[in-house]
């Protein structure tokens, strides 16, 4: 079974993730690692280890989700992804 990362907000945003969303990332041959852990990091404030395991998951299975919460919180986390022109699909299911 195929492990999922998942990065949750350190701090309660106080809206009901029930109707919340997620931000998957994609593989690309383009960027180099270096650049999707930076990214990553500012995108969701998480840990340098934490986005190094996203970044290793996204090479090694193609795509990982990176972020959950709510839907405007999601589309945040997704612009910052996609400002390097990383590929990225926000899951509203």
């Amino acid at each position: 079974m195929e492990e999922v990362l998942v990065y949750e907000k350190p701090c309660d945003t106080g809206n009901d993730t029930a109707d919340g969303a997620r931000v998957i990332l994609f593989n690309d041959e383009v960027h180099s690692f270096d650049e999707v852990i930076h990214q990553l990091i500012k995108a969701t404030q998480c840990s340098l280890e934490k986005a190094k395991k996203f970044a290793e998951t996204v090479h090694r299975s193609g795509k990982c989700e990176v972020y959950h919460g709510a839907v405007e919180d999601c589309l945040h986390v997704s612009a910052v992804l996609e400002e390097i022109h990383l590929k990225t699909t926000v899951d509203f299911s």
